[in-house]
């Protein structure tokens, strides 16, 4: 992982001073786009706030609004002894039958899972209309917190009939569920999708290290196999801070 500020040397800082928009929030914006484009890569360091004012021409206190907001989007962290570094981009994931942790994986987002429950449960009336079980009946409840470099992303609980496969802890944290329903011979066809936003609960925000009140999206979804069957019914959130639905509109031919 890069240790250097040399990836801040190759960014071309473009500073409207006739603009009504903040310089600090010009700056940030700099920065971001940056770091989702890779120019400014986890590990690099941005140097000292002095430094970067001077090479800008900006006040101290500018640039330090402007990197503030970006710590506090999660997009960078200020270290004792090491200064302000480059944590990673905002996770941009397409509308599309996969699991997060194959595209944070594919995104170099480096994911891993941390199981906080796996039992067998009876089915609450949601759950059961979702999966086409009798209400009550026996569903496997999985609970998971998702995390990239260390911090989490999205908190997901997901309901699978008990005899779809064989479930355990360290295969749910070394893994995704639906590469799992893959190894097991499991198609995954279709899914019904609903995606919304919402605040954070204080319990959330404990879980998902965010402020109380924060906005996280929201996203419940049922999947089918390949002869119609419901394999899975979940529901996650996400922290907005970190994360985005990403999706293509196309217009009528």
């Amino acid at each position: 992982m890069p240790s250097t500020d040399s990836g801040l040397a190759a960014v071309r800082f473009t500073l409207d001073r006739t603009s009504p928009v903040p310089l600090y929030h010009q700056l940030a914006q700099q920065l971001e786009a940056a770091i989702e484009r890779g120019v400014l890569a986890p590990g690099d360091r941005l140097g000292n706030e002095i430094d970067l004012s001077v090479r800008l021409g900006l006040s101290r206190p500018t640039v330090r609004q402007a990197i503030q907001s970006l710590v506090d989007k999660g997009l960078l962290v200020r270290r004792r002894g090491v200064g302000t570094q480059v944590v990673h981009s905002q996770v941009k994931r397409p509308l599309k039958l996969s699991s997060l942790y194959d595209d944070l994986e594919a995104a170099g987002q480096s994911p891993t899972t941390r199981v906080l429950r796996a039992e067998s449960v009876p089915a609450p009336p949601d759950v059961a209309a979702a999966l086409g079980v009798a209400e009550g009946g026996e569903v496997t409840v999985l609970e998971r917190l998702r995390c990239t470099h260390g911090r989490p992303v999205a908190f997901l609980v997901n309901y699978v009939p008990t005899d779809l496969l064989r479930l355990n802890t360290e295969a749910l944290e070394s893994t995704g569920l639906y590469r799992m329903m893959r190894s097991a011979g499991i198609t995954l066809h279709s899914a019904r999708q609903s995606i919304g936003a919402r605040c954070a609960t204080a319990e959330e925000a404990a879980l998902l290290q965010e402020r109380e009140g924060a906005a996280l999206l929201t996203m419940q979804r049922t999947a089918y196999d390949d002869t119609g069957r419901a394999v899975e019914y979940g529901t996650h959130i996400y922290r907005a801070s970190r994360y985005a639905f990403d999706f293509q509109l196309l217009g009528r031919p």
